[in-house]
């Protein structure tokens, strides 16, 4: 709180009584006026010491904050995969195992769930028995085929000698190609109970739910118990899915660009993206290519862009930016450890270099020791700062450590 003058003056009034009735007066006062002229300069001193100082300020920034230097186009998009799919039963069926869950990594071919086989292995059985007695009947036409060979032959060499009628001959050879026709006819429907037996052994398998290709389980959708069926059957008895498979491989970014600039864009350029979830981290990409189609509604263009790097921090359906770079830029994913501050933010005090960094309406000071390299109108500091904190440009020379200040926010 500022003590006025006036204020002052009071409290060196002497009072009516305290006065000096013996002759001394003349004596004390030359003593009064200068403890008073001194608790003048005293409350002067407070005053302008505590006097908030009015200072442009600017916000120190991270080497990777700006994703857009050197692009000559930016956009927005989401992550996807190009290859995903819903896994599904090629039979309806209830669950009896789900062995998935989510974020599991799964190989191709790696059992995902099992539906109930107790119908198909019975069928199965049923086409094995099938089979094995149709081979069984294609044995027994086999021998009598050897046997009415034989009396066919017996009975041509009798008619040849005239020991029994040429009918009698005739005849026994009509009874082996009855019986080789016969025969030809079994074998066919042995193989026919082979074909279902394979067909029998097919649904049996498809018992058993395995994973089509390497990849991330991102969604279960369903539970032991519940009947799954490839055709939707309508309400929620029925799943038509177990699970989804992403091929994480397969990730890049499509990002719709405004007609009117898709042709700053070529196939092959470099870009670079930031992810909204991660915006200090510059990913490398490059254009895949220029879907060939514009959406009328949003006058846009979707361009495919690569991921270089692939990272288990990238999944599916994330937010991102894109920037299309004129040239590849070297390192883009590391950046100089640190913050950039404005170069006129830095003032030398007692032979340092300092700055001043506002916090709770006052100046405290900083030393800092800024890098070597060249960054035009700012300087690197790598230590003593963080992103975010506010510091006074242009600091005047009555600016000490701990004075009050008033901001006026001023860009660097």
């Amino acid at each position: 709180m500022t003590v006025s003058q006036a204020e002052l003056l009071k409290e060196l009034r002497i009072a009516k009584e305290q006065r000096d009735d013996h002759g001394q007066g003349p004596i004390r006062w030359p003593w009064i006026v200068l403890a008073s002229l001194a608790l003048v300069g005293a409350g002067a001193w407070w005053t302008m010491g505590h006097r908030a100082i009015a200072v442009r300020t600017a916000v120190v920034v991270s080497p990777a904050s700006d994703p857009g230097a050197g692009a000559v186009l930016q956009a927005t998009g989401y992550v996807t995969a190009r290859r995903q799919a819903t896994v599904s039963a090629q039979i309806t069926g209830t669950l009896t195992a789900v062995l998935i869950e989510e974020g599991d990594h799964v190989r191709k071919g790696q059992v995902l769930a099992r539906l109930d086989d107790s119908a198909y292995r019975a069928a199965l059985d049923a086409a094995r028995a099938q089979a094995a007695a149709a081979h069984a009947l294609v044995a027994q036409y086999q021998a009598q085929l050897a046997q009415n060979l034989r009396d066919a032959a017996r009975q041509q060499s009798l008619a040849a000698q005239g020991l029994v009628s040429r009918q009698v001959a005739e005849q026994a050879r009509t009874l082996a190609e009855t019986t080789r026709a016969q025969l030809v006819a079994q074998q066919k429907s042995a193989v026919s109970a082979d074909a279902q037996v394979a067909e029998a052994r097919v649904n049996f398998d498809y018992c058993v739910i395995r994973a089509p290709f390497d990849g991330v389980i991102t969604t279960k959708d369903a539970q032991v118990g519940e009947i799954v069926s490839p055709f939707s059957a309508g309400g929620g008895f029925t799943r038509t899915g177990i699970g989804t498979i992403v091929d994480m491989d397969s990730l890049e970014v499509d990002v719709d660009v405004n007609e009117a600039y898709i042709g700053r864009v070529k196939p092959d350029m470099p870009a670079e993206a930031v992810l909204d979830a991660y915006p200090d981290w510059k990913i490398p990409t490059h254009v895949i290519a220029i879907v060939p189609a514009a959406d009328r509604g949003k006058a846009t263009v979707k361009v495919r862009v690569a991921v270089e790097r692939k990272d288990a921090r990238i999944v599916p359906d994330m937010g991102v930016r894109v920037s299309f770079l004129e040239q590849k830029t070297a390192n883009v994913a590391q950046a100089p450890k640190g913050v950039l501050v404005p170069a006129n933010a830095i003032v030398q005090r007692d032979g340092r270099s300092v700055v001043f960094v506002v916090a709770g309406g006052k100046a405290a000071l900083r030393a800092v020791q800024p890098a070597a390299q060249d960054l035009g109108d700012m300087k690197l500091i790598p230590d003593a700062l963080q992103p975010g904190d506010t510091v006074v440009l242009s600091p005047p020379a009555a600016l000490r450590d701990g004075t009050n200040v008033t901001l006026q926010k001023a860009s660097p």
